[in-house]
C-alpha cells in the first residue's frame, strides 16, 4: 500500500505543479455557476435546492474529466517514463489505483469549491442539506466512473488527443444512454436494449442520489464499474508496457 500512497501523492502534487489544475477548476466553477443560474432556471424555479447543478454535472464532467485522464498514462508512455515507474518496487495495480485516486481527489476538490452554491440556497431558503450532500456524493461517484473509463483508455495509446476523444465518446455514451430520446427510440424498436441502456446510464444512477436516496444497487453499480475499468487499466498496462 505504501507504493500506492507514494504514487497518489506524486500525481496529486503534479496537478498543482502546472497551470492545468487551476484552469480545470476555474472552467468547472464558471461553467457550473453559469449553467445553474441560466439554463438551470435557478431563480425561476422558486425552489431552494441544487437540482439544476446536479443535472449539469455529468455533462460538465463529460469534457473536463477526459482532459484530466488523457495524460495519466498516455503522457507516461510518450515520454518513456512508464518504464521507470513500473520498475519501482510497487505492483502495477498500486500504480493504477494511486493515479486514479489522485485524479478522483482532484475532482473532489473541484466539487468542494462549489460550496458558494450551497451557501446561496441556504440564504435564499430552507433546503434539505441531506439531499444536497447525497447529491454531491452521487456527483463524486460519476466522476469516479468517468475517471476509471478515461484512465483505461489512456493506457491504450501514446496520443493524448486520441485518449481525450475516445474518453469523451465513452462518457457521452454512458451519460446519454438513459436520456428519454434514446430510451424511447430503443423501446419502439428493441425493448431489451432500452432496459440495458437504462441500467448502464450514469444519469439514471445519479438521479437516486440527487433525490436523497442512497441505494445499495447504485453504490454497487458504481463500485463494480470502477473496479472493472481499473482492472482493465492494469491489464492494458501489462500488455503494452513494452511498447
Amino acid at each position: 500500500m505504501g507504493g500506492m500512497v507514494t504514487v497518489f501523492r506524486r500525481e496529486l502534487a503534479g496537478y498543482f505543479a502546472t497551470p492545468v489544475a487551476y484552469v480545470f477548476i476555474v472552467i468547472f466553477l464558471v461553467m457550473a455557476g453559469a449553467l445553474t443560474f441560466t439554463l438551470g432556471n435557478f431563480f425561476a424555479r422558486g425552489q431552494a435546492d441544487l437540482q439544476p447543478f446536479f443535472t449539469f454535472v455529468p455533462w460538465l464532467f463529460l469534457f473536463l474529466v477526459p482532459a484530466l485522464t488523457m495524460r495519466l498514462w498516455a503522457e507516461e508512455r510518450r515520454l518513456g517514463t512508464i518504464e521507470l515507474l513500473l520498475t519501482l518496487p510497487l505492483a502495477q495495480w498500486e500504480a493504477v489505483v494511486g493515479k486514479f485516486l489522485a485524479a478522483w481527489a482532484f475532482c473532489a476538490i473541484a466539487l468542494a469549491l462549489t460550496f458558494p452554491l450551497v451557501i446561496t440556497v441556504n440564504l435564499l431558503g430552507n433546503p434539505d442539506n441531506g439531499v444536497i450532500l447525497t447529491g454531491y456524493l452521487g456527483c463524486l461517484m460519476v466522476a469516479g466512473a468517468f475517471l476509471a473509463v478515461g484512465a483505461a483508455i489512456s493506457a491504450l495509446t501514446k496520443n493524448q488527443v486520441i485518449a481525450f476523444v475516445l474518453a469523451v465518446a465513452a462518457c457521452f455514451f454512458l451519460t446519454a444512454a438513459g436520456s428519454p430520446v434514446v430510451t424511447e427510440f430503443l423501446s419502439q424498436r428493441v425493448p431489451q436494449l432500452a432496459d440495458i441502456a437504462r441500467s448502464i446510464s450514469i444519469t439514471e444512477r445519479l438521479g437516486g442520489f440527487t433525490r436523497g436516496v442512497i441505494s445499495a444497487r447504485d453504490v454497487v453499480f458504481f463500485a463494480s464499474f470502477m473496479a472493472f475499468f481499473l482492472f482493465a487499466n492494469t491489464i492494458a498496462i501489462d500488455q503494452r508496457k513494452a511498447d
